[in-house]
């Protein structure tokens, strides 16, 4: 009997990233939706992930935490899925999955918080340097009618495709052509339909605001 797949995640938060991925990998999987305060920071669930965060992802004894390597680690756990590309062509899947895991995630986050380095030795120690450099380099990898890595769907294009939807949404990156035609892309798919439908449905029963979520990454 293959190990359970159990994900911990919350209908508002970067779950729904890992469902996404889940969905698309075809996995057999279970929920647990835990409500932000006490639930995340019960101990039982801080032995699985300290930083009290969702999602989580527990696949037999294996823990894995942060969306980014959660959709890594399901492309490899199921290969038949096609969303890892080759190990001879896992350069732009591994820079970009990274790119949008660092200096996009810092830079957006630090923009929507009203933090911007100044000049100079803050824009080199930020490692992303500036807002606007780092959302030019992600418009001229998206410009064009492809995928984040070429012609085929991966699944770095569930995790960057979350940040330029979110991104768009909440105003942490800029409304584009380039961005809004790439999200219509990654989004035409009957994983991203059936995983929104799947957590939208959740929303009634674990509302929340949106600025008071603490766990969202």
């Amino acid at each position: 009997m293959p190990d359970e797949i159990i994900l911990y995640t919350h209908p508002m938060s970067r779950g729904r990233i890992a469902r996404w991925m889940l969905e698309e990998v075809g996995a057999s999987y279970h929920v647990e939706v835990l409500d932000y305060g006490d639930a995340m920071k019960a101990p039982d669930y801080l032995a699985l992930n300290p930083m009290g965060k969702v999602p989580t992802l527990c696949h037999g004894d294996t823990v894995v935490t942060e969306c980014a390597a959660i959709c890594a680690y399901l492309a490899d756990m199921f290969p038949d899925a096609g969303l890892a590309p080759p190990l001879d062509a896992r350069g732009p899947y591994y820079r970009w999955l990274f790119f949008a895991a660092g200096p996009l995630e810092a830079a957006a986050s630090n923009k929507a918080m009203g933090f911007v380095p100044a000049e100079g030795d803050p824009q080199i120690a930020s490692g992303y340097g500036t807002f606007e450099t780092t959302q030019a380099t992600l418009e001229g990898a998206l410009t064009g009618d492809g995928f984040i890595t070429g012609d085929t769907f991966t699944a770095a294009d569930v995790y960057v495709g979350a940040h330029v939807g979110w991104g768009m949404l909440y105003g942490s990156l800029d409304t584009r052509p380039a961005f809004e035609a790439y999200w219509a892309r990654v989004t035409d798919r009957d994983a991203y339909r059936k995983a929104t439908e799947l957590d939208d449905a959740l929303m009634a029963d674990h509302p929340v605001e949106f600025q008071k979520l603490d766990g969202l990454k």
